[in-house]
């Protein structure tokens, strides 16, 4: 074969490679990670709130539980499911915010799969985050997003960040805006508490 024609072919065989290999779906990956950016951050004149967390969720043990028990705290919430790559490519970075604020934040990472699938997903990559299982048809409390959806809400139902798309989650934009609602929070429960301390 001349060798416009090998080169043709090879590159014929690189194109098909993303679609039918995992090599593709690695690369599609690392690609979605490559150009993932800050969410954007919602000025606090334009942003909603929560005014009603009832909304019924299963654990990672297939347990019910409410939402409820997210009322004021710092929410962070993300649609994925083991199959779709852009959520995929942001739960590094998701898992790296867990990994640092664990405790202090409530993570939700909602998935509307069965468990199988999901245990074995979170077993192979060594994620540690908490999975949350959605309840098709269940109402919920905020707009279900398509993954890779995301939100942060703050403690008074403020939401602070709605992101559609694919995000970059462990960038100093957004380890800033946790540490500032943090940093609210504690002005807040400091000022509640001088308040209730002068009325005795």
């Amino acid at each position: 074969m001349k060798k416009q024609t090998v080169y043709t072919l090879l590159i014929i065989a690189f194109v098909l490679s993303f679609f039918v290999t995992p090599l593709g779906d690695y690369s599609k990956l690392i690609l979605n990670r490559f150009f993932a950016t800050a969410p954007s951050i919602i000025s606090e004149e334009n942003r909603g709130h929560i005014t009603d967390y009832d909304w019924k969720l299963k654990d990672a043990n297939w347990n019910f539980f409410n939402f409820k028990k997210a009322e004021k705290n710092i929410v962070f919430i993300t649609f994925w499911t083991s199959w779709h790559i852009p959520s995929l490519a942001q739960l590094k970075g998701i898992q790296a915010l867990y990994d640092t604020y664990k405790g202090e934040v409530q993570f939700y990472i909602i998935t509307n799969e069965e468990r199988a699938p999901v245990e074995a997903f979170m077993k192979k990559y060594k994620y540690t985050f908490p999975v949350t299982y959605q309840i098709i048809g269940e109402p919920s409390a905020i707009e279900l997003l398509k993954p890779p959806g995301s939100y942060l809400i703050d403690k008074n139902g403020a939401i602070v960040i709605h992101q559609n798309a694919i995000a970059d989650w462990d960038t100093t934009k957004v380890h800033n805006i946790v540490a500032d609602l943090m940093a609210k929070n504690l002005l807040q429960e400091t000022i509640e508490a001088k308040e209730e301390s002068t009325l005795r």
